[in-house]
């Protein structure tokens, strides 16, 4: 790879740089180190969000933000500090290639269908009796499912239950938007109205690793809602065994129909880390956004300690190390979202392992979380 050297800024290439800039020309000479690292060297940052701030900011959305007065979804996004200089929005970054947000919906309300290009993913937090409508199937949301949304299908939300439901929204928002792909649709109904019966695929898989033979051809989505019953008894199944030392018990989200990741261009996976558990640290090229959906404990990401418990998300850029201690009396459970699709998809991938230390960082500081006061 070219390195940058003192000729490069001499009077003569400067010149010449300035000169062919005015016929929208570059110099690959000078770009080049900046273009092609040696290593990735992602914008984004590693951060927290602590929940009882994202608590208070959505409870006071719904004083002011309702779905008929438009906007689509009362949905507050996580702002990665590192793309404050992305226009428009920071490009809704949360990490290089994806968008996270926390969306919350109160009794009787309704978030009217659409369609994009984007492909989507939801993990249930709080609440119960709230329902996604998806290509005319009706999917009602209880805490701990995880749901997909690929992209050119038909949803939108209803409200049937009692209290206010929170869920965590993923989507492939910036790769899409730097793609230049984005289209956007709004139903002509509103709200979708269903044509299937309810749960229609959750329930076509209650039988878990068996599947309905007229699936043995691929469908983009023949699973739309991963109930938690069946997740949390996979974790159950597999803590019979030692834990990954990287990631400790943890189960992807597939689709049965082709092995692949449930969602085309996005993993998502549960972690139960037990008690006492310290993974050991290592890094990769894809990024990755946390909720803490059980316990509380810390990560330690490129040396500094991120502290968290239960509501909490946090963010891990590509190729920053990372390794995960529960400090709880009782097993963390961690839902993970990444982009681990798309670097592989792209040829990307790499894994290192953390050598020194017997395989564990230097804590050079601790991360303060900003705080409502």
């Amino acid at each position: 790879m070219a390195e940058a050297n003192s000729f490069f800024q001499s009077k003569e290439v400067q010149d010449f740089n300035k000169d062919i800039q005015q016929f929208h020309l570059g110099p690959l000479w000078n770009a080049i180190p900046d273009l092609m690292h040696k290593q990735p060297k992602p914008d984004a940052v590693p951060y927290l969000w602590k929940w009882e701030v994202l608590e208070k900011k959505l409870q006071e959305a719904t004083q002011i933000f309702t779905p008929e007065r438009g906007g689509e979804r009362r949905a507050i996004f996580f702002q990665n500090p590192g793309f404050q200089g992305r226009q428009p929005w920071g490009w809704a970054s949360t990490t290089n290639t994806l968008y996270a947000a926390v969306q919350l919906i109160l009794p009787g309300e309704e978030a009217p269908s659409h369609r994009h290009t984007q492909n989507a993913m939801r993990f249930i937090t709080n609440g119960s009796g709230a329902y996604s409508i998806v290509q005319g199937q009706k999917i009602y949301m209880e805490e701990g499912d995880y749901l997909i949304t690929p992209g050119g299908l038909w949803h939108g939300h209803g409200h049937e239950g009692e209290k206010p439901m929170i869920w965590m929204d993923i989507l492939d928002i910036p790769i899409i938007y730097s793609a230049a792909g984005t289209f956007f649709e709004g139903h002509p109904d509103g709200l979708e109205q269903p044509s299937l019966p309810n749960n229609y695929g959750s329930r076509r898989y209650q039988g878990g690793l068996v599947r309905p033979i007229s699936d043995r051809t691929p469908q983009v989505a023949p699973v739309g809602s991963y109930k938690w019953a069946q997740t949390e008894a996979a974790l159950n199944g597999l803590s019979d065994f030692e834990p990954d030392p990287f990631d400790g018990i943890a189960v992807e989200y597939i689709n049965p129909s082709t092995g692949g990741t449930a969602n085309p261009t996005m993993g998502a996976w549960i972690q139960k880390l037990p008690v006492g558990f310290h993974s050991k640290a290592h890094r990769h090229t894809n990024s990755s956004i946390y909720h803490v959906y059980e316990g509380e404990g810390y990560s330690v990401i490129n040396g500094v300690q991120y502290y968290w418990s239960k509501g909490d998300y946090f963010v891990i850029p590509n190729w920053a190390w990372h390794e995960h201690v529960n400090t709880s009396t009782k097993d963390a459970i961690l839902f993970c979202s990444n982009d681990l699709p798309i670097m592989e998809k792209l040829g990307l991938q790499k894994e290192e392992a953390y050598e020194a230390n017997k395989g564990y960082q230097e804590i050079t500081g601790e991360f303060s979380p900003l705080l409502v006061m």
